[in-house]
């Protein structure tokens, strides 16, 4: 357990060095703050459309699916997050900055457990920036923010999506249509 309070320690520094993400005051300051939440899962994106060497508007529809939540006020367990924007791209400026606002639904598979239901019924919206990076066939895209709506309000974000990045073959061919990774949540 030592080894996982290390970790997250590092990564809440980490965020404060890059992204300016300050740490949540002390509990007593904010009795009903739900602290740290951690969010596992996928994101898919599908591109029509094929994304290909030469830039031309592309649809982009991107679903992202939170299987395991953990931490906060213990009641978010799941959730997930939709979007869909008209770029002109291609494989050249993929890796170009962006700014965006997205929702996440919170317990969005309304199943059940020992407690009884697990839907909360509400979101969280985030003004949201990033940029990606080519690192050893991925694309990885850092996004920060601050939750400007909802559950988490005022709580900073940072989510990591490394997706696989397009090869020459796909760039040259038909093009990349769709593409699938893992990204991992933090709400400070």
């Amino acid at each position: 357990m030592a080894v996982g309070g290390k970790r997250l320690r590092a990564v809440a520094l980490a965020a404060t060095v890059l992204f300016g993400v300050t740490a949540p005051a002390p509990a007593s300051a904010r009795p009903r703050d739900p602290g740290l939440l951690q969010c596992q899962g996928t994101e898919s994106v599908s591109y029509q459309p094929g994304i290909i060497l030469r830039a031309r508007p592309i649809h982009i529809a991107v679903d992202g699916r939170f299987a395991s939540c953990a931490g906060g006020d213990g009641t978010v367990k799941s959730g997930g997050y939709h979007e869909e924007i008209t770029l002109v791209t291609g494989c050249n400026n993929l890796l170009e900055g962006f700014r965006s606002r997205r929702t996440y639904t919170w317990n969005t598979d309304r199943s059940t457990d020992d407690a009884g239901p697990r839907h909360t019924g509400d979101s969280s919206t985030a003004d949201i920036s990033g940029s990606s990076t080519a690192v050893v066939g991925q694309v990885v895209t850092p996004v920060a923010g601050t939750v400007t709506d909802g559950r988490f309000q005022g709580h900073s974000l940072l989510q990591v999506i490394p997706l696989p990045q397009p090869s020459a073959l796909q760039c040259l061919g038909d093009g990349l249509t769709g593409t699938t990774g893992v990204t991992t949540l933090t709400i400070l």
